[in-house]
């Protein structure tokens, strides 16, 4: 367990966990987590390094989603209640002075936005969710809304006598692989972390300075390419994006490696440098597919 897996917020520490769900899968939950159990099974030295936020904070966002602002966590509550609900199969119904009682759960969501880019936070392996890019109507016709509510018995009677062309491969239903769309790609892409985005522009100008289509590194080699800019990245978040997002696994021993540091010359922004240790090595090509 490392240190990313635990979070502190005020003067309470929690978890990461996957919670598992009654159709197969997990949920990504954040659980309270005692400070005494963190000393007893990692150490008293263990929590100095665990990030620490002020509280939280809700300030979702279509286009620039922060999960930390001013040193707050910004939490991701309406997407992951939409995963939750997705493939729930009973719901919890709670009135005003009466007890909470389970209900089945028979409802599927369709979201519309003419946002491409951001229109709800998707993680890189999430499979709850089918993209679908609408083409523009060809023609502007004011009464458009009036006959689609004309098909609705139409389109009823044909949902109630339809042939399924597939089986059940899911949870939620099709395969991942079926329902894979280039539009889910953009919207991932575009939901990846600052510190992400950063890390993969900075190595990919590295490599396009140094035409070179792998780059190796150590993760204390990556923090000094950000010394010259307004963006403040620390060694943990580094990591996080390396080990949990980009699944990097270091050399199994400590080998000489080339990697590149700024150069401070006119002509030269970086120039090789020769270290040992256990280095990480990430391609263009993978790199493209984040960008």
């Amino acid at each position: 367990m490392t240190k990313s897996e635990y979070v502190r917020v005020g003067t309470t520490y929690y978890k990461m966990v996957n919670q598992p769900q009654l159709r197969g899968g997990s949920v990504r939950k954040r659980i309270p987590w005692s400070v005494e159990t963190l000393r007893q099974d990692h150490g008293k030295n263990f929590i100095v390094d665990i990030p620490k936020y002020d509280g939280f904070c809700t300030v979702p966002s279509h286009k620039d989603y922060r999960e930390e602002i001013d040193n707050f966590l910004n939490r991701r509550e309406d997407t992951e209640r939409l995963k939750n609900l997705s493939t729930a199969l009973t719901y919890k119904v709670e009135a005003k002075g009466k007890d909470r009682y389970e209900v089945p759960f028979y409802t599927k969501f369709v979201l519309c936005s003419n946002n491409e880019r951001n229109p709800v936070l998707i993680d890189a392996e999430e499979t709850r969710f089918w993209v679908r890019k609408v083409s523009r109507l060809e023609s502007d016709d004011t009464q458009f809304l009036y006959k689609l509510k004309a098909e609705i018995p139409a389109f009823l009677f044909w949902l109630s006598n339809r042939q399924l062309s597939t089986e059940q491969e899911n949870r939620m239903w099709f395969r991942p692989s079926f329902i894979h769309t280039a539009a889910l790609d953009k919207i991932i892409r575009n939901n990846r972390s600052r510190v992400e985005i950063d890390m993969c522009e900075q190595i990919l100008e590295v490599m396009n300075e140094q035409n070179i289509g792998e780059f190796s590194f150590c993760i204390n080699d990556l923090l000094p390419l950000w010394e010259n800019t307004r963006h403040k990245v620390e060694r943990y978040q580094v990591r996080v994006v390396v080990q949990d997002f980009w699944k990097l696994t270091p050399a199994p021993n400590a080998y000489t490696y080339v990697t590149y540091e700024t150069a401070y010359l006119p002509q030269l922004t970086y120039k090789a440098a020769k270290w040992t240790g256990r280095y990480y090595k990430v391609t263009r090509a993978f790199l493209e597919t984040l960008c």
